[in-house]
């Protein structure tokens, strides 16, 4: 396993010390709420951090095509989630915001299952706007937990390149599949 892939086990193994700290979390115990911060922003420098590290090292694998995209979105998702239930913040994601998000990775992920079973491979690449939604994902999550009066404004980004996103990816996907059957149909 090399190093970027390390990187980024060690952001998947972060996730449940993440969840912890938020559902352990009360008023009176503030400091839960800053170690999920910490945890958190830990979690954003090491995406950073295991792609810089891969592409200038030339350590691009399999497994992180896998790993690193896992690493993001169980952060992520566990972060909208509990954002959403967990009780003791004031402020919170809006229900319909985690659904909008969960749904979008959803939908990839049911999508790439079927591209995978039509063609028997997957080649998986993130886009601008996946990054773009990544970005404003993140910082939605990091406004919330600094219990930021106007995190609205990010939580709005964030599902607006969410939706963009999730749309330019249901369309590459119906594009795949759609070459794959023209594929098969001259063949």
């Amino acid at each position: 396993m090399n190093f970027a892939n390390k990187i980024s086990t060690f952001r998947i193994l972060s996730v449940p010390f993440f969840i912890a700290s938020l559902v352990y979390y009360s008023p009176e115990r503030d400091y839960l709420r800053t170690a999920a911060l910490l945890i958190f922003l830990l979690g954003v420098i090491s995406d950073a951090v295991d792609g810089y590290i891969a592409r200038k090292s030339k350590q691009q694998s399999k497994a992180g095509l896998v790993l690193d995209p896992l690493g993001d979105k169980l952060l992520l998702m566990s972060a909208f989630i509990c954002l959403s239930f967990v009780g003791g913040f004031s402020l919170k994601f809006p229900l319909w915001v985690t659904l909008i998000v969960i749904s979008r990775d959803m939908i990839i992920l049911l999508g790439t299952l079927v591209i995978y079973m039509v063609k028997q491979h997957i080649d998986i690449h993130p886009t601008r706007w996946g990054k773009l939604t990544t970005t404003f994902q993140m910082l939605a999550v990091i406004a919330v937990l600094l219990q930021f009066r106007l995190a609205y404004i990010f939580w709005w980004l964030a599902v607006f390149f969410t939706l963009v996103s999730g749309t330019d990816y249901v369309m590459r996907g119906f594009k795949t599949l759609y070459a794959t059957d023209n594929n098969r149909l001259h063949n």
